[in-house]
């Protein structure tokens, strides 16, 4: 493991830790995708299963853990308990128009036709598209707390240094997963615009 791939996990659990903060320091879940979040969800649940098949390290796991955790009190915090503070009518997004071709997609493009392996394209491809209705719900209302944009930017900033982390994998072990690289980069395209926002203000 390089140290591309640790700090984008880093800053990844630093993007969810600064969302759950904003949501209980400010008991409000306003201004904040509970759909996307819904998505972030499915992808750990789905990406992890492995979980209960393949041991890597104590590191890998407990992340994993960490990170399915975070999610599912994200969407409870969301849905549940500060469910009076979600803003359901900006929050829009029709996911039907992402689970549909990324459910599609991971039968027709994956490594092999497996339950485990879909579910693992399947998760590659959702995570690639999982913030769009995050980001239509800021360009719906046109505004964004300053927290929010924190959380987005760490975001982007672990997809950036993921891409890092694929570069020098290719570099020193000749290792490319197409699927992996060509889905991440898709998703760091949706934050190009962003990031210019964030910068400029």
């Amino acid at each position: 493991m390089n140290v591309f791939r640790i700090l984008g996990d880093i800053s990844h659990l630093l993007a969810i830790i600064i969302l759950l903060l904003k949501i209980q320091r400010s008991k409000s879940c306003a201004g904040i995708s509970g759909k996307s979040q819904i998505l972030f969800a499915l992808v750990f649940t789905t990406r992890y299963l492995d979980l209960f098949t393949n041991f890597i390290s104590v590191y890998n796991t407990v992340m994993k853990v960490i990170f399915l955790l975070c999610a599912y009190i994200t969407v409870y915090m969301i849905y549940g308990k500060f469910r009076k503070t979600f803003d359901s009518e900006n929050d829009s997004f029709r996911l039907e128009f992402l689970l549909v071709p990324v459910t599609g997609l991971s039968f027709l493009e994956n490594h092999s036709f497996t339950p485990l392996e879909i579910l693992w394209t399947f998760s590659i491809y959702l995570e690639s598209v999982a913030i769009l209705p995050q980001l239509f719900m800021i360009s719906k209302t046109g505004e964004a707390e300053t927290i929010t944009t924190h959380y987005l930017f760490f975001l982007g900033l672990y997809r950036a240094l993921y891409i890092a982390n694929w570069i020098w994998r290719y570099h020193t072990e000749k290792f490319y997963d197409q699927i992996a690289v060509v889905s991440g980069v898709v998703q760091t395209i949706f934050y190009c615009d962003f990031f210019y926002l964030y910068v400029t203000k």
